[in-house]
């Protein structure tokens, strides 16, 4: 097009002509952005959340987000023209629901209806009931999958999912970014976009690779908190890392490309992070299980076995409670143990610290101290939620073992954490519970009386305490003490002192003990003198 210099008013025209069309052509652009993935949600905090979304075009990135669903009246942005969006959301409150849509600075794309929302996490520490799901080796694409899918949309219902984990081998075959968009984001959309999602790395994310690098389309797919922004230390990577959730301090960690040794830079980091974790449970995760004989054998293949000789050892010194991992293709879930790090023949009956189902009215029980060093874990192979592989299944760790396709449910409530095994029928096929216990209540009413020559009878009623198994008897000879301890029965209400010097006065307390050897403050003091 051509046009005078000389006629201003025709030159201004044509110029807010071709303004108008620029700002036509981008509107359309932006207008015409399709989302061709999520939104999913990311990195959750008491206080924020990152939301990650594609576009088929390049556009800037908001997140609109309120407290119903028709009035998002806040914002987050990131202007910088993309297909792939990742905004932080931030300055939110703990624990507390969000609505939300995507989009562009000037449209929205998906989202603003009741079913795109988020929960922030609740304090950091704080206790709060929990619900996790659980999908290993998910990534089939099969009706299988499908199947394990919907059996637990429809047991969990109108109840939130507050986190889910895979446990890796997500999109089979070789963990490429379309083989992911079938496998997980076609497929969990409905979850992706209201719970937030962490991962372990599995064979079949990185092509069978061992490479220890971020070059995986897995990494650019998901962000995990590699700086400690979520709890825990700092791993500065994404392959293992760490983050909390109310009072539970969860751990990823890398079992098919990092380091295994027990000295190399994974087992370092490991022990900087139980050291430093001050939350009620620990719970960790990764691709390669150290107990199975399933589709994959713990005794003969290297990634379980270094798992198994180097984690273990300083998670249970740590106080792991639940570890979880796919690989096999199999349920297997292992009685309470601890110090099981050889093969499986060399499994002997003192690393089997509870040899029950773990069901009501007999869970497991576990100290409620912070990193209860070696009182047991339980472990869990998951890793049937897209296929069942079979095998001997007859590891003897496990209390259970099922060539049945299924996903895991957890369910925390302070002090308690229960685990359900759900098949593809939306069938509980197994479940059991660890509860934490703190040191019984001491015994109360303690009187003491001579009877007979030399003796001093004990009464007292026993502490309201469950699982009390014993009863410890301090004896002194001075008011306050110092007391010695001069007996331990099994749990009663009475017992003898006998042998005494006549005409002694004798002070005494009692404790009560229960079967995790935690021991009661002392009762009240009582005294009597011997005849």
């Amino acid at each position: 097009m051509h046009y005078s210099t000389r006629n201003p008013s025709l030159r201004t025209l044509v110029s807010l002509n071709l303004l108008w069309l620029l700002l036509a052509g981008w509107q359309q652009t932006a207008g015409a952005a399709t989302v061709t993935r999520g939104p999913y949600l990311q990195m959750g905090t008491p206080t924020s959340i990152v939301v990650r979304w594609r576009t088929d075009t390049s556009t800037d990135s908001r997140v609109r987000y309120g407290t119903t669903p028709g009035s998002l009246t806040s914002f987050a942005d990131n202007t910088t023209a993309t297909t792939e969006h990742e905004v932080s959301v931030t300055g939110l409150s703990p624990d507390a629901l969000y609505y939300y849509s995507v989009g562009t600075s000037t449209a929205t794309l998906a989202g603003g209806d009741a079913s795109f929302f988020f929960v922030t996490f609740p304090p950091t520490g704080t206790p709060a009931p929990t619900r996790i799901w659980v999908l290993g080796d998910p990534g089939t694409q099969t009706s299988s999958q499908l199947a394990v899918r919907d059996a637990y949309y429809g047991a969990t219902g109108s109840r939130h999912t507050d986190l889910w984990l895979l446990l890796g081998d997500n999109a089979y075959e070789s963990g490429t970014d379309s083989e992911y968009q079938g496998a997980i984001f076609n497929i969990y959309s409905a979850m992706l976009k209201k719970s937030v999602v962490f991962s372990t790395l599995g064979n079949h994310d990185t092509a069978q690779s061992t490479a220890f690098v971020d070059t995986y389309p897995y990494f650019a797919i998901f962000t995990f908190p590699k700086n400690g922004e979520i709890g825990g230390v700092a791993s500065g990577t994404e392959h293992y890392y760490s983050f909390d959730f109310g009072n539970i301090h969860f751990i990823c960690l890398d079992s098919m490309t990092a380091d295994r040794s027990s000295n190399g830079p994974m087992a370092t980091w490991l022990k900087s992070d139980l050291a430093a974790t001050a939350r009620d449970w620990i719970v960790a995760f990764w691709h390669h299980p150290p107990y199975s004989k399933g589709s994959h054998n713990s005794d003969t293949e290297i990634e379980l076995i270094q798992m198994r000789q180097n984690m273990l050892p300083i998670l249970e010194a740590g106080g792991v409670d639940l570890v979880l991992s796919g690989h096999s293709h199999s349920y297997e879930r292992s009685y309470l143990i601890d110090g099981h790090y050889g093969s499986s023949s060399t499994l002997d009956s003192s690393m089997i610290l509870d040899g029950g189902s773990g069901r009501d009215p007999a869970p497991y029980l576990k100290p409620a101290v912070v990193r209860s060093s070696h009182h047991g874990a339980v472990y869990t192979v998951a890793g049937s939620s897209g296929q069942t592989s079979g095998g001997s299944l007859n590891h003897p760790v496990m209390y259970i073992s099922l060539n049945v396709l299924g996903s895991v449910v957890l369910d925390f409530t302070t002090n308690r954490l229960d685990l359900q095994f759900l098949d593809s029928t939306a069938s509980v096929r197994d479940t059991f519970a660890i509860v934490k216990e703190g040191a019984p209540n001491p015994p109360t009413g303690l009187s003491a009386k001579a009877a007979g020559k030399r003796k001093i009878n004990l009464t007292w009623t026993q502490s309201v305490s469950p699982n009390v198994t014993q009863n410890k008897i301090y004896r002194a000879t001075t008011s306050g003490g110092p007391y010695n301890p001069v007996a331990t029965v099994a749990a009663s209400t009475s017992f003898n002192d006998s042998g005494l010097a006549s005409r002694v006065t004798y002070y005494y307390f009692v404790t009560a003990v229960n079967s995790l050897g935690q021991e009661s403050a002392a009762s009240n003091q009582a005294s009597a003198t011997a005849r």
